[in-house]
């Protein structure tokens, strides 16, 4: 079939608007994409597991440069290898990295910073197609607070940088229109890995459904475990007298104390702690013997297995982590040569995203008002499996 004739037709992963008010290019359909998928990740448990083996292999063991990767690159201390691991982790995450950098009066790089990937949006393109600045807001969602008062989204608390333009008479220009090198704001190295100017997809984006199921079933077995395996039965027996008496004018008059059987007290049957307990639910003019109600329900876990064990080898495969997980259920042997192997494979799979931040680097570092790096090494080491816990730590790792 062809792909046009097709009924059901999908939908664009990363739906981007135009946000008028602001000029930006919103980054899905809410303008909070990264910050769902965040959290749609972090709710699963198999995906934040494979997120952060993704991220581990990606940061490898740093820069082989010890020396580049020790050196202080802005006013707060932070370290280049600081930095490295931030934007490791928003490469697993977004596929994406932001870095934001100061010149001095030279229109030299003298300052690097990082800024989180999910903060920053893009400006509109211009008639040229070319996106000049980078929105950056603290929380597009505008929860979070400064000060006890919350962040709102508004065109005055977004900061408007400069993309990542190096060359001097550039720089220059943007200080000379800013006012001044202290009113000067930067410029951002923004880098998408589905290309340039465009807002990158997720490798977790194909597995959403699959990490939802996920928790879904996470919640299944809690609910299973919390709200009883063993439910809790009911005994209905007879009351002697009724709830109803006679005034002194020969009216019946309710006493308003007839039990209904499921008092305030039935919240005490719930949970794992509570498993086993009996309700005793008492009726009026009921000359029958008390009967006993099982309660106990059906145990859904088992039906769940088949789901369970498909949506985890797909969230598996999407992060190219088959291996790990044939290794997990038992379908591989476990052994320091297996896994070596393992690990092998897996630095091969990370290796692009590995000379993403090569080039970032060495692109800041070419302008840097200072050579720091000679070796012009930006390389990344890739991570190792440790055999022998003696190893020293630079040359270790772990699954």
């Amino acid at each position: 079939m062809r792909v046009k004739d097709l009924k059901k037709k999908s939908s664009n992963r990363v739906d981007v608007s135009y946000l008028r008010q602001f000029g930006i290019q919103g980054f899905g359909d809410d303008n909070l994409y990264p910050q769902t998928l965040r959290n749609i990740i972090a709710a699963s448990p198999t995906g934040s597991e494979c997120v952060e083996r993704y991220t581990d292999f990606i940061e490898g063991n740093g820069f082989r440069n010890v020396m580049f990767a020790e050196y202080v690159i802005n006013r707060k201390g932070d370290t280049v290898d600081d930095i490295h691991s931030l934007i490791c982790s928003d490469i697993a995450y977004f596929n994406g990295i932001s870095l934001h950098v100061n010149y001095n009066i030279f229109g030299e790089i003298c300052e690097l910073n990082y800024i989180p990937f999910e903060n920053c949006r893009l400006l509109e393109e211009d008639s040229n197609g070319y996106v000049s600045k980078i929105a950056v807001h603290p929380d597009w969602s505008g929860k979070k607070t400064r000060a006890g008062k919350p962040i709102r989204v508004t065109k005055e608390s977004i900061d408007f940088i400069d993309v990542f333009n190096p060359r001097k008479e550039v720089v220059l220009s943007q200080i000379e229109a800013a006012g001044g090198i202290e009113c000067y704001k930067g410029q951002i190295l923004w880098i998408s890995g589905n290309g340039k100017g465009v807002y990158p997809r997720s490798r977790a984006d194909c597995v959403v459904t699959e990490m939802s199921t996920d928790e879904g079933l996470a919640n299944v077995k809690y609910r299973n475990t919390r709200c009883n395996f063993l439910m809790a039965g009911m005994i209905v027996t007879k009351k002697g007298s009724s709830s109803t008496n006679i005034d002194e004018n020969g009216n019946v008059v309710d006493t308003g104390n007839e039990d209904s059987g499921f008092s305030d007290i039935i919240y005490q049957l719930q949970g794992d702690t509570n498993a086993g307990k009996l309700l005793e639910v008492i009726l009026n003019n009921d000359e029958e013997k008390p009967e006993f109600v099982d309660l106990s329900s059906k145990n859904y876990d088992k039906e769940f297995t088949v789901t369970e064990s498909s949506v985890t080898e797909r969230i598996y495969s999407a992060f190219g982590q088959t291996q790990w997980y044939t290794i997990r259920i038992g379908k591989t042997g476990f052994s320091g040569n297996i896994i070596g192997e393992v690990f092998e494979v897996y630095n091969s799979i990370v290796s692009k995203q590995q000379r993403m931040i090569e080039r970032a680097f060495q692109k800041i570092f070419n302008d840097w008002y200072e050579v720091v790096n000679p070796s012009n090494d930006y390389s990344v080491e890739p991570l190792k499996y440790v055999r022998n816990a003696a190893v020293s730590n630079n040359s270790g790792g772990g699954i």
